[in-house]
This record gives structure tokens, C-alpha cells and sequence, in this order.
């Protein structure tokens, strides 16, 4: 049986966006015996539906859900504005996608549309990273991340750029076991798939533009994270005291600068964990820990486990996941 995902285009969406879940499905229907994804797209009039770089895409019909939609995603740039009239029709089509049962995307700035329409309370959501501060503002009910993605029962949500692939991969993963999300990354030309937990690149750093050597200071952080300077050696370069770094750290990123350069450090090590086939003191090493012992403890205290851990639990889910044969028809979204 055919799945259809429906994609509701708003004025400004990225291509890239839009393009990360399409292929993706693309992707999977080659995989399976018989094509199982079919995507349309929409648009809150019917009408075409102008890029961020400019271009018209043809939307195939309105937002009109029904109880054939599997998926319902909303591929947004910006967070919703004071157009009542959109925003109340927004809110009532996904609404009643969920009504039908529907799973609800929201790719870019489309968590702020589903906020709008109450549908993300007490839901774990996420967002182009220079919109957090404004959707957690917004919407006190929702756990905003800054993560890639949020994967949270029937509700899936997104930050921007290529981040729609690794999410939709990760809902067909659910769907049919993480071996066919593996091979469906690999038909993309993909080595890996980031974890949903991995954090936007940009994430908490928007406050960069109005301090220019707090961006010097995490520039240098994110250089030398296999020999780590040290708060005053990174004061010096940056220009500035160390009571200053401090306070700039303390009032843009809520975190010492120490402690702030030993998280890099550490998501750096979880990365090459669950990407890598190095040995966990090889990975120790490559990110400034002097000895096992150490970065195990350093791991331990930041994570809740140990690298040996981490390693061997993200193993044993991939194993545990069956690969979906040919022509399998998809089953329910567990979700």
C-alpha cells in the first residue's frame, strides 16, 4: 500500500529542505520491491509557491488533509507571523491531520507552525538554531533542543539545511529496521547518519555578531581540541583578560569557558564513537584526554556511561534491527 506524505510548502521554504525529505523517500522506493512513499505538495492556496533563492514550485492542491496522509510535514523559514488568517488555517488542516492519525513534520521553522496550532505541548521539539530562543520564548509548554532533530511519539521536527534527510531516514528506520535506514543513507551517497542528539552546529551562538571575541575564543576552541589551550592562553590570543572571557562566556553560552571547551571536547568524542571504528583511547586522545582513565571518567560524568558503553549500546540497537525485505509493505508508525 502506498503511503502518502504530504508537504505543505510556505513562501521562503529552502529547496534544500524540501529536497532532503523527497529524495530521501525517493531513496526508500528504489530499496523496496514496489514503490510504498508517494509525496505531494501543497500550498495554503493551491497556488505556486516562490523559494528562498526565488524559484516557483507548483504546488499539486491546498492544504486539505484527509485520512490517507501518512505524513503531514510543514517546510518553513521563518516562524509563524501575525497573518492570523494563514495561521488559523494552518492550525485547523493540522489539526485535523492528527485527528486522522496523521505523523506531523516540521522541517526548518515548521516546529513554530505546529506550536502555533497547540499541537507541540509537552512534545520535544526543535528548530533552525538562530529561532530557538524565540520559539522557547513563544512556547513555554514545548521542550525546545538544540538539537538536529527531535523525534518525539508522532511528532518529528527539524533545523534547517540537510538536517530533513537524517530525520526522515530515522522515521523509515523506525519503520523498517535501522539496516534499511543504513541503506538508504548509502543509496544517498551518505557514509553516515547523524544522531538526532547530535547539536546544531551554530546552536546557542547567535549572540556571535554582537561579540566578536567570544567568536574568536570558540574559534580557537573548535581548532585545537586535540591539544586544548588553556582559559589564559585563549584569553591572550582573543585580546582579552581572563575575567573578561569569563564574563563574555557567562553571559552569551550561560558556561565558564572551561567547562564550556570540555563539552566540545566530549560531543566530539561521542561523534567519533558512534562514526568511527578508532579505538575509544585512540578518540580520547584525538580530543585532548591524556589517558583512557580520564576521558573515561570525563565521559562518564557528561553522559551517564561510559565510551565503552555508548559504543556498545548504539551497536546492539543497530543490530537489534531487523532489514526490511523486499517489497515489504511499511508497518504502523510505532510512533
Amino acid at each position: 500500500m502506498v503511503q502518502r506524505v504530504g508537504l505543505i510548502l510556505l513562501p521562503g521554504f529552502h529547496l534544500l529542505e524540501l529536497a532532503g525529505v523527497v529524495d530521501t523517500l525517493g531513496a526508500a522506493n528504489r530499496l523496496l520491491e514496489a514503490p510504498s512513499y508517494e509525496t505531494e505538495l501543497m500550498s495554503t492556496d493551491g497556488q505556486d509557491v516562490r523559494s528562498s533563492q526565488g524559484i516557483k514550485v507548483a504546488a499539486q492542491r491546498p492544504v486539505a488533509p484527509g485520512p490517507g496522509l501518512t505524513v503531514l510535514a510543514v517546510v518553513a523559514a521563518q516562524l509563524p507571523a501575525a497573518d492570523e488568517a494563514v495561521a488559523a488555517q494552518m492550525a485547523s488542516a493540522l489539526r485535523a491531520a492528527v485527528a486522522c492519525g496523521t505523523t506531523l513534520f516540521g522541517i526548518g521553522s515548521g516546529a513554530g507552525w505546529l506550536a502555533r496550532a497547540g499541537l507541540l505541548e509537552g512534545y520535544r521539539c526543535t528548530a533552525r538554531w538562530e529561532q530557538l530562543s524565540e520559539l522557547a520564548a513563544a512556547q513555554p509548554s514545548s521542550i525546545v533542543s538544540e538539537h538536529l532533530f527531535e523525534a518525539d511519539r508522532q511528532r518529528l521536527t527539524c533545523a534547517g539545511g540537510s538536517a530533513s534527510v537524517d530525520m526522515t531516514i530515522q522515521w523509515l528506520a523506525q519503520r523498517h529496521g535501522g539496516r534499511f535506514g543504513q541503506q538508504v543513507a548509502s543509496a544517498l551517497g551518505l557514509e553516515r547518519v547523524r544522531p538526532g542528539d547530535d547539536r546544531q552546529a551554530h546552536a546557542r551562538t547567535g549572540a556571535l555578531s554582537s561579540s566578536s571575541k567570544l567568536g574568536e575564543a570558540l574559534t580557537l576552541m573548535q581548532a585545537n581540541l586535540r591539544e586544548p589551550l588553556s582559559t589564559d592562553d585563549i584569553a591572550q590570543l582573543v585580546g582579552v583578560s581572563r575575567r573578561q572571557l569569563e564574563r563574555l562566556f557567562k553571559q552569551h553560552l550561560d558556561e565558564l569557558p572551561a567547562r564550556w571547551y570540555l563539552q566540545l571536547r566530549l560531543e566530539r568524542a561521542r561523534t567519533l564513537l558512534n562514526q568511527s571504528v578508532h579505538s575509544i583511547l585512540q578518540i580520547g586522545l584525538e580530543c585532548g584526554f591524556a589517558s583512557g582513565p580520564h576521558f573515561s571518567r570525563a565521559y562518564r560524568a557528561h553522559f551517564g556511561c561510559t565510551p565503552r558503553e555508548e559504543r556498545a549500546s548504539r551497536a546492539a540497537a543497530w543490530r537489534a534491527q531487523p532489514v526490511a525485505s523486499a517489497g515489504r509493505s511499511p508497518a504502523q508508525d510505532p510512533a
